[in-house]
């Protein structure tokens, strides 16, 4: 091989698909190649001319436009284009012209076809094409079995089940003998009888699904309170029951008891129980240190505990992205062991300062409230108090009860908001009637500057007390928001402030100067744009959910996006947030702090090449959201649609 020969496939060897290449076929295709230069404005590739070659940029710019003339896409160096013709009628779709002086090489059909078949790869790469970015977050989810797998396969036998007039001594004599440690406690109904715990059993009678009872409900409501076993089960059974469909995830079901801070969950099959789930099942089948931290947290008698167990949340983290979890799933879990520790610090102030003189609701906002939560986010928090609220009767309660978990939080690795969003701020820790009031005036009187600041309060995620409350004011915007165009304006302005990084040729936009130059902040240019261009389009049409993949399936129902669009933002998002994700997981393990700024050289090609579709959809999804949300004339200012 000769030195033009060894420069052409070294040069090639460092770009998708051709990174995925054994020696031997880049070897076949350095001396097989033809080489052209073509000046710019030169055609490279005319509509309906039959193309032969796969085409790969040496150096220059080209831009690939459709058959009516609009530009569809600009490729620089290291990029290919040709290649979904020849898998068609080798006829060109799509006309290519050299936009800068281009050094193209060409690589003969009958070799890509080769390469095709020999090389699984490289034949993903060119066969997903545009569908590039949908098909890597389906291989993620793919390799994820905890996501796929139902939940199900983990019930081993069929539960043990009572009537609610058992004695509560003879439930206890049938755990021991059927080694368990919880029954489900049943009642009699009529045969009209048809509620969602209503089902029918195999003999055809019709029964309801009243309770549950454990081990642990033994020893603390019957033999600690020196009741008689003689007691029926329906008096010291628990009847706030959580259960799970059969065919859930196992991920989604293990979810749901952390949320919930339960060990058993009943699983049902057409609204029959099949089993019962225990935490401990889950941990056998999947070990997830995650599982065993929120379950600490619960445990922890004081702040000392919690801080000690704050050092592993960072290990969890690292653990899930090593075990294939993807980004919702890792969004959603560190979520909640944030809320684990939000919820123990509250039960451990209201035990120091005695219990509150009035209802109240403590509420997230932000990533934790939308379920996207990456490693120790930012303390982003406020408290809705009942309307009895009397500021010189009960605010040094709340004050106090707000100070201890910012400070509980903050020794934990949570850092304190830097804009002071959190319920020790009075501005945020007040009467649902204030709240409402708040709410009306940002959608109706919308001023940008105050929304860029408020917009946060469009996530609200409930951790602790009257959950009606938060409901209220959930119900409250998804009502008054679709009504207002001026504040959807505003709000999709606010969300163009920040744009994603590719320049004019689809090359990144790097940071210039300070510690981080060379680098993308995958955040502030990336998911914090997506989210907020996601959460305009959600208020828009009233949907009532705060994790960005709910709220574009919220969009889905609606014809606010066109067809495609909201599938791109998906994967995008997903992709964006894996990237980010695994940057902070590589971090933790090399024992640095982990950031958000991705220095794109330390990413493979086929990385970097995804990262540009997604930050393309993010861009092209922007210049359509000014458009879709103009301000409205002047005298319309304020009212309805």
């Amino acid at each position: 091989m000769d030195i033009e020969q060894l420069e052409i496939r070294q040069h090639m060897a460092q770009f998708a698909p051709f990174e995925y290449l054994g020696d031997e076929l880049l070897d076949q295709i350095a001396t097989r190649v033809e080489i052209s230069y073509f000046q710019a404005g030169t055609d490279i590739l005319a509509l309906d001319q039959e193309v032969n070659e796969l085409c790969y940029v040496r150096s220059g710019a080209v831009e690939v436009s459709r058959r009516s003339g609009q530009l569809f896409d600009r490729l620089v160096e290291g990029d290919i284009f040709g290649y979904s013709d020849l898998m068609r009628n080798r006829r060109v779709r799509f006309p290519v012209r050299a936009i800068e002086d281009t050094l193209i090489y060409f690589v003969p059909a009958e070799l890509f076809d080769s390469l095709r078949a020999e090389n699984d790869d490289f034949a993903d790469f060119v066969e997903t094409g545009g569908d590039r970015l949908k098909a890597t977050i389906d291989q993620q989810r793919s390799d994820n079995q905890m996501s796929s797998t139902r939940v199900r396969r983990l019930i081993r036998r069929k539960p043990t089940m009572v009537d609610i007039n058992t004695p509560v001594g003879e439930v206890a004599r049938r755990m021991r003998e059927d080694n368990v440690t919880s029954v489900l406690v049943l009642s009699d109904e009529g045969e009209e009888a048809n509620g969602p715990r209503h089902f029918t059993t195999q003999e055809g009678k019709v029964r309801r699904l009243a309770g549950l009872l454990t081990d642990r409900d033994c020893c603390v409501r019957a033999l600690a309170e020196n009741l008689s076993g003689e007691t029926p089960v329906g008096e010291v059974m628990s009847t706030s029951l959580i259960t799970a469909p059969s065919d859930a995830s196992i991920y989604d079901a293990t979810m749901t008891m952390l949320n919930h801070n339960i060990q058993h969950l009943p699983v049902l099959y057409r609204r029959r129980p099949i089993g019962v789930l225990e935490l401990s099942d889950v941990m056998r089948y999947e070990t997830r240190s995650s599982l065993y931290l929120v379950s600490s947290i619960f445990n922890q008698a004081g702040l000392a505990g919690l801080v000690r167990l704050s050092g592993d949340v960072p290990l969890a983290f690292a653990r899930l992205v090593d075990e294939g979890a993807d980004a919702q799933m890792i969004g959603r879990t560190m979520a909640t062991i944030c809320r684990s520790f939000i919820r123990k610090l509250l039960e451990l102030g209201e035990a120091e300062l005695g219990p509150p003189p009035i209802p109240y609701c403590f509420m997230v906002l932000g990533s934790c409230a939308r379920d996207e939560q990456t490693v120790f986010a930012d303390q982003d928090h406020a408290m809705i108090l009942d309307d009895s609220f009397v500021p010189e009767e009960h605010d040094e309660y709340f004050q106090s009860l707000a100070r201890f978990v910012s400070d509980g939080l903050a020794a934990c690795s949570y850092p304190l908001c830097k804009g002071d969003v959190m319920a020790t701020n009075q501005r945020w820790r007040q009467p649902l009637s204030v709240w409402q009031g708040y709410f009306r005036d940002w959608i109706e009187n919308p001023d940008p500057e105050a929304l860029l600041h408020s917009s946060i309060f469009f996530d609200l995620g409930y951790v602790h007390g009257e959950l009606n409350m938060l409901e209220s004011l959930q119900t409250l915007i998804s009502k008054l928001a679709p009504q207002h165009p001026f504040f959807l304006a505003a709000m999709s302005r606010n969300a163009l402030n920040r744009t994603p990084p590719l320049g004019l040729f689809r090359t990144f936009i790097l940071e210039k100067d300070g510690q981080h130059k060379d680098a993308i902040d995958l955040k502030r240019r990336g998911t914090a744009p997506l989210v907020d261009l996601v959460r305009v389009h959600a208020l828009a049409c009233g949907s009532s959910s705060n994790n960005t993949i709910d709220r574009l399936k919220d969009i889905a129902e609606t014809r606010l996006l066109p067809e495609g669009v909201n599938d791109r933002l998906r994967y995008a998002f997903e992709f964006i947030s894996m990237v980010r994700i695994r940057h902070q997981a590589l971090a933790i393990e090399s024992n640095e702090a982990p950031d958000n700024r991705l220095r794109p050289d330390n990413v493979e090609s086929h990385e970097r090449h995804n990262l540009k579709d997604a930050f393309e959809v993010l861009s092209h999804a922007q210049k359509f959201l000014k458009f879709r949300y103009p301000l409205p004339s002047t005298s319309s200012r304020g009212r309805g649609r």
